[in-house]
């Protein structure tokens, strides 16, 4: 029997603060739920993005006095709908940040955490090179939400390259696998799509990934093209360049018969360490 589920992503632009980040958040959160979504899913950094220089700066707050948080758990509570919170900055110990995310309930109340575990340390060029570690304290757990509509695993943008990590949270029942981002357009135009679609493919998940899109103030410019794609690797929608929601109807029975066809998962076999 069919599992039908309204899915949204909002791709939002990086925005200097919370308020802005809120007015290009909350108009396109109010078009998913007018249009029928039952989830949100919202991108990394969604509570604003900032860079200075090789480092990311973008504006945060405590947990408890974080207004785009606040001001996203009155909307779910408003309207009912679960939200996955890609992520927001958070204040943590010694004047470093968190790079968290978040599920919210219909009710307004925080469902479960996820601290970024892989943090974007790279060198694309002798002019352009990414130092998230310099203000960042990465997590060390992989999260599971599970929530009545479905069990949704959370990872967020640089952990899409880390195959093993998606595979873990297969194994461990996960049936969406969540990769909020704001991916650079260079990595992007190389490696999103096929990125995204190979975790669905190896996994035999739903893997959903909200995106950022477009220049970073402070510098540097995201790629867009949140993505939907079924069990099977087929993208289910594609945000494009611009802002806006991205929606779509998946049956979360696709992942039991996918995994049927191809069960990879349950398939590892011992071999031979080099």
């Amino acid at each position: 029997m069919p599992r039908p589920l309204d899915i949204a992503c909002l791709q939002l632009r990086p925005m200097p603060d919370m308020d802005a980040a809120l007015d290009e958040a909350l108009p396109l959160a109010k078009e998913a739920v007018a249009g029928g979504a039952q989830m949100l899913f919202l991108p990394e950094y969604c509570g604003g993005l900032c860079s200075d220089g090789p480092a990311v700066a973008p504006p945060s707050a405590p947990e408890g006095d974080h207004l785009f948080l606040t001001a996203m758990q009155a909307f779910a509570a408003e309207n009912g709908v679960w939200i996955n919170l890609g992520s927001i900055a958070v204040d943590g110990p010694d004047g470093r940040i968190i790079n968290r995310g978040f599920m919210l309930t219909p009710q307004g109340h925080i469902a479960g955490r996820y601290d970024k575990i892989h943090l974007f340390d790279i060198q694309l060029s002798e002019d352009e090179t990414y130092r998230e570690s310099d203000r960042v304290d990465p997590g060390t757990c992989a999260v599971i939400h599970d929530t009545p509509l479905a069990r949704v695993g959370h990872t967020i943008c640089y952990d899409l390259r880390f195959a093993h990590l998606f595979r873990s949270l297969a194994q461990g029942g996960a049936e969406i696998l969540a990769c909020p981002a704001a991916f650079t357009a260079k990595t992007g135009a190389a490696h999103w799509h096929v990125l995204n679609r190979a975790r669905a493919i190896e996994t035999t998940r739903f893997v959903v990934s909200a995106a950022m899109t477009g220049p970073i103030p402070g510098g540097g410019e995201t790629y867009g093209h949140s993505l939907i794609v079924d069990p099977w690797g087929t993208v289910l929608a594609d945000g494009g360049a611009g802002p806006g929601v991205v929606a779509a109807r998946i049956d979360l029975d696709m992942v039991a018969q996918t995994e049927a066809r191809i069960p990879s998962l349950t398939n590892d076999a011992d071999f031979a360490r080099v």
